[in-house]
């Protein structure tokens, strides 16, 4: 109960925790490691009030809860895109699991439990340059943990249908990447970048993105988009050291 009481009291509670350590004293009459220590009591303090604050404005943190975040642009004409790879594996998982999409503040929406866990599958509708601004809302949302969040999106760096899961990272000149780096403040989350080659010549490289896939390409997303659910399940199941180990390619 008195915790309770000191916890909203912040100055009551250092008085109280110097008191309680010996180390409410004149500061000026003492050697330099005594001023050390109720330096060190007080960042401990702010700290703990810092964290108290965060855990009153969203609830706990669930980590057994994840945000697949597919990126990509809304509307018919982007459906079949390169772009919206991120879009196109989140809907071959929800069609495999036969889940719904509901359409919900800032995109849609599905939920997929497996094996203890659940996984909110999101996809934007922000367009791919506003990405941020939506995962954070359902990070916030859901009380997700930043280490719980994958954002799935294209790659013009790597080899068509190759994969790499990296805990962190910049951008990369990906437009959705980088406004999620920057509205989390942070480019220390979770990211899978499948592989779109850069097979175009110079300056054609918007044509190319939002240009739809060839015959060939079709043929090997067969087997690349059901690899690439798997990588999203073993992400959740057994965490992101192993599936990079496993899917990296």
């Amino acid at each position: 109960m008195l915790f309770l009481f000191l916890r909203n009291k912040p100055k009551t509670m250092r008085y109280f925790l110097r008191k309680l350590l010996g180390l409410q004293i004149s500061i000026e009459h003492k050697p330099m490691q005594r001023k050390k220590e109720v330096m060190e009591l007080d960042t401990i303090c702010e700290l703990h009030a810092q964290k108290e604050a965060i855990d009153t404005k969203n609830g706990t943190l669930d980590m057994k809860k994840f945000l697949i975040a597919g990126l990509g642009n809304i509307g018919p004409q982007y459906a079949n895109t390169r772009h919206n790879i991120g879009f196109k594996i989140l809907d071959a998982l929800a069609k495999e699991a036969d889940l719904s999409w509901e359409t919900v503040k800032l995109g849609n929406i599905t939920t997929y439990k497996k094996k203890g866990r659940t996984l909110i599958l999101l996809k934007p509708s922000t367009f791919m340059n506003l990405s941020g601004k939506a995962v954070k809302y359902w990070m916030d949302k859901e009380n997700i943990p930043i280490e719980n969040v994958l954002a799935v999106t294209d790659d013009l760096n790597l080899p068509f249908g190759a994969f790499r899961i990296k805990g962190k990272g910049s951008s990369g000149g990906h437009n959705g990447l980088k406004d999620i780096q920057e509205i989390l403040s942070t480019g220390k989350y979770p990211r899978f970048r499948f592989g779109i080659s850069d097979a175009f010549s110079k300056g054609g490289q918007v044509d190319y993105v939002i240009g739809e896939w060839t015959a060939e390409e079709e043929s090997q997303l067969i087997t690349q988009i059901p690899k690439s659910i798997a990588a999203i399940e073993s992400f959740a199941l057994a965490g992101l050291d192993n599936t990079m180990n496993t899917f990296n390619g």
